[in-house]
This record gives C-alpha cells, structure tokens and sequence, in this order.
C-alpha cells in the first residue's frame, strides 16, 4: 500500500460506483470518508457487512481497519478534504427525462461547505453540460467561482458489476474539467490512482464519452435480439451465426441476445443523450428504435413462453432475476418485467435466484423457492432468464418437461425437443 498519500478524499453515494471507488482510493493510501444519506448502508458497512457483489466482507474490513475509510451520514465531513466525487445515481422520470435530484442535492450541500482549494468531481453518468450548466452555478451559490476559488471536473465511471477481469484502477479514467487548471488538478489525483488517464478538452466532451460507450452497447445488443426474433423465423441458430461471425479477426464484435436491455446504465444512459437531441429540436432514430425493441423483446419472450407452455393459464418457473449474471442487482431488471406480464396473463409464477431471495411483484411480495426435482417436474415450463455461473443446468434439463432458455446457457448436447433457445431457429 502507498503510504505516501496525505491528501483526504469524500466520496458521495456509497453504491455500485462509490463503495468500490472509495476502497481503490484507500487501498492507495488516501484517507477517504464514505458519505452516504442512507442510515441502513452505513450500520453495514460499519458492522464490516457490504452489500456491493464487487466489495467482499473481506475487502471491506481490510481497507476498515486500516482507519483509511470511514463511513457517515454526515456532510459536515467534507470541510476537512481535498477533492469530493459525487457518485450518485442518475435515473430516469417516468417520462423518460433526466432525474438529476440526486445530483443537485449532493451539490447543494457541498456548496453549504465548500472550501477554497477544493477539487469537485462529478462521476455520475449525465448528459453534456450537466458539470458546467447545472453543478457549476450550485457550487458558486457561496461565492467561490470555479476555475479559480475551486476546481470542478467530470470523470465518466466505468464500473462493470461482477466483472473481476478489469480493476478499477487498471481500467483507463477519462477526465475533463471545465478549465485547464481544473483539468490539471484532476490527472493529478486521479494520476495517484489509475495506471492511465485520459484527458479530454471539456467536461462536455467526458460527459459525452460515457453516452456514447453505452449508446454503442444499447443499440448493438437491441439489434442482435432483433435478430434473435427474425432467425426464429428464418428456422436459422443465431447463436450459431453469431460463433462463426467472431472467427473474423477485424470489423466485426460479438453481442449476444437475451431478455433484455436492464441494469441502471445502458438503458439510461442513451435515454439521457436523446434527452440532450431532443433539446435541441433533434432526435435519434437509433436510440428510439433500440428503447422500442427493449418492450419487444419482453413481449416476445413472454408470447414465446406461453406458446411453448402449451396450456392455458401454465405453470411457469423462472430461473433468475438478476439484470447481470453472479450480480444481486434486480435494478431495471428486464426479467422482472417478463415475470409481471405472466403474472398479468394467468399464469402460475414461482421463482428462483440464489442472489434474490426476495422480489416485490405487483405489489407482492415473493420468494425464492428452492429448487429441487418436484418444482421442476411441476412446472409446465422452464423459462431461463440469467445465466448464473451456479445455475445447474443439466438437473433443470433432467427434470423438466420443457424449457426457454433466453441465455443459451443449455448445449448442443441439451437441445431435444423440450429444450428450446430464444433465436435458435426452432419454432
């Protein structure tokens, strides 16, 4: 550990992108202090509990007992640190605009303790002219000016939950400030922390940096489960298709289909770019048509699952929630939807996810079941909607009468006539 590090960091917003961030920062010898509004989160982390798949138990008390990491629902905290990292989330009205509450909140108590000297930095995902147009004039409400009294930059994260391939710090940090001097103050701390930062000209240019990396995946992976529907017509195995497509060593980058588009980023993000489009009397047909195939695609798995069910008013078993496979995130979870439009249909719905052992389904509560033999044999059918790395998936071939596997997580060798894949070409 670099114990060379006297600067002292306050993350805001202890989730998915705070938590991890503030431990990397501490395990760099930074003493960092966790804010977070939500008294339960903090009880955890004090009690040496995470709640974040991405931050064991282990990790967490490691970085605890160093005393580099401290935890509060106290703002106040702030006055005494040199840089503040604002990662709240950025959700979405029910009219698909930008919810930027969270933001402007945290910005606001900052700006009741902002001190000269100090680096602000926005992390989370916005639409361009949020640092400078929106944060900015918070933070100035006290009299410091920007660029001068104080520097104010942006940083896009880039955490990708369950994925243990790429450390944080390994993975390259885009960085812009709405000045040069503040562009400076932020490689040089960021510097301390990641292996390679990338400087932008504007917080603009950062903001839009994040859009695009997630409006390129929102659309490729619309398209495939495009695909996905037309190959079940076509009679051909897209899955098949999509193997021998990645033989190409140039031009070509595999996506693959599934129930959906979920989780708190790639189908927001894109929605937060059109917002901007929109703004400007503009529009993208790509976005548009990709946020309209993510309601296809639920639609077409819940009619396949029914069709495939063969009976009215079915018994339907689901295996997994979760957005993400090994991720206990049900945020934006498509499969949660596709469990309340059976529900909504007259099926029968029961469940299972080692990682939820309990979901809030119109309104009522439900719980994992286990699964056993009797569950499967009971069921008319088996629907898989993610791929857990635990998922058993010889037993649920042996066992039940018929399964839709949204995952291609059953094989060549699985395939009979009562295993069927979403975009396998058998109708």
């Amino acid at each position: 550990m670099n114990q060379n590090n006297t600067q002292k960091i306050a993350v805001i917003g202890l989730g998915y992108v705070g938590l991890p961030l503030a431990c990397v920062f501490a395990t760099k010898g930074f003493n960092v202090i966790g804010i977070d509004v939500d008294a339960n989160k903090i009880a955890s982390l004090n009690e040496g509990k995470s709640y974040i798949t991405d931050v064991s138990d282990d990790m967490l008390k490691e970085v605890m007992e160093t005393k580099r990491f401290s935890v509060t629902t106290n703002p106040d905290e702030m006055k005494q640190v040199n840089a503040i990292i604002i990662c709240v989330p950025t959700p979405v009205n029910s009219d698909k605009s930008p919810k930027l509450d969270y933001v402007t909140s945290a910005a606001e108590e900052i700006a009741k303790r902002l001190q000269p000297g100090q680096l602000v930095v926005l992390e989370s995902s916005t639409f361009p002219g949020t640092t400078r147009d929106i944060v900015k004039p918070i933070l100035e409400q006290n009299g410091l000016k920007a660029g001068i009294d104080f520097n104010l930059a942006y940083s896009p994260e880039r955490v990708d939950p369950g994925n243990d391939k790429y450390p944080i710090d390994s993975i390259p940090k885009v960085v812009g400030g709405i000045s040069e001097k503040c562009k400076q103050a932020i490689q040089d701390l960021y510097a301390k922390v990641y292996q390679t930062i990338v400087p932008v000209s504007s917080t603009e240019a950062a903001e839009v940096t994040k859009l695009l990396e997630n409006t390129y995946r929102f659309i490729n992976i619309s398209f495939v489960n495009e695909m996905a529907i037309l190959c079940d017509e076509l009679g051909v195995n897209l899955w098949e298709v999509i193997e021998a497509a990645s033989t190409k060593p140039y031009g070509y980058h595999p996506f693959y289909p599934g129930p959906g588009i979920s989780g708190h980023c790639i189908p927001v993000d894109p929605l937060y770019l059109q917002y901007v489009f929109e703004q400007k009397g503009i529009t993208s047909r790509f976005i548009q048509l990709s946020d309209d195939m993510n309601k296809e695609i639920v639609e077409f798995i819940v009619q396949r699952t029914l069709e495939l069910a063969g009976k009215e008013k079915p018994s339907i078993f689901i295996y997994g929630l979760t957005y993400k496979k090994d991720v206990a995130d049900i945020r934006d979870s498509r499969a949660v939807d596709i469990f309340k439009q059976l529900i909504s249909s007259g099926a029968q719905v029961e469940y299972h996810d080692p990682l939820v052992p309990e979901v809030k389904i119109n309104n009522e509560f439900r719980r994992s079941i286990t699964l056993d033999k009797h569950v499967l044999e009971s069921a008319d059918i088996v629907l898989i909607l993610t791929d857990h790395s635990m998922i058993p998936i010889d037993f649920i071939v042996q066992h039940a009468k018929a399964i839709y596997d949204t995952r291609a997580v059953t094989k060549a060798n699985h395939l009979q006539d009562k295993v069927y894949q979403l975009g396998n070409g058998v109708k």
